[in-house]
């Protein structure tokens, strides 16, 4: 039991250490583009149909792309960035460059949910496009931006596991490395469960938050 616990508690920090700098990451580079993506749509409040199509062609290709070929593609990246394409530092640069196309479309669906005549409102009083977007728009959609990261979370627990499969380290290339190179049922059993264990905490809390959001409206 004891060594069981010495593999798994190290793999888990490794697996929370990848996702949690990930999610900051891609939420840093996909918030601005989703909000790019509504407010430069026809009838947007900074109407530009060149820069929304460019915009939506690059996010389309970027999310076209398999993770684990991603990843391959972006060693040369993670090398430059933390010298190395193996560990999780390495794994952290594909998995946010991954994460940011989803998190920007996912913005720019929670942006769009937001009652027109709330921004028209805004617009009638004289308010400013940034005063718009940052009072208006996303307080109105925080709890479905919530909601979508939350989503985003367990995304990419999934695709930290299936960076594990070529060393990127965590619960999943535990589960590979010792599970089934090992022949050991008993690791690999506790390295799913605690990966199902770690996203319905993450479901649990990302609903406590969504809930608390509009109880306070």
């Amino acid at each position: 039991m004891d060594s069981l616990l010495e593999l798994l508690l190290p793999s888990l920090w490794e697996t929370l250490y990848m996702v949690s700098v990930s999610t900051i990451v891609s939420v840093l580079l996909g918030l601005p583009l989703g909000i790019l993506l509504i407010i430069t749509e026809k009838d947007g409040l900074w109407e530009k149909p060149i820069l929304n199509s460019i915009l939506g062609t690059v996010v389309n290709i970027s999310r076209s792309f398999p993770f684990l070929i991603l990843m391959i593609l972006l060693f040369p990246l993670a090398r430059l960035i933390v010298g190395t394409t193996i560990g999780t530092t390495a794994t952290i640069v594909p998995l946010s460059i991954a994460a940011a196309p989803f998190v920007a479309r996912v913005i720019e669906s929670s942006l769009r949910e937001v009652d027109g005549g709330i921004v028209e409102a805004a617009l009638a009083m004289g308010s400013t496009n940034l005063e718009i977007i940052f009072k208006v728009l996303i307080p109105e959609a925080m709890p479905s931006i919530v909601s979508n990261i939350t989503l985003t979370i367990i995304n990419l627990i999934g695709y930290s596991a299936m960076a594990g499969t070529i060393g990127g380290g965590g619960l999943g290339d535990l589960a590979m490395r010792y599970g089934y190179h090992r022949f050991d049922p008993n690791i690999m059993a506790a390295s799913v469960i605690l990966i199902i264990v770690l996203v319905q905490v993450v479901q649990f809390i990302g609903n406590q938050v969504v809930f608390a959001i509009n109880k306070r409206r």
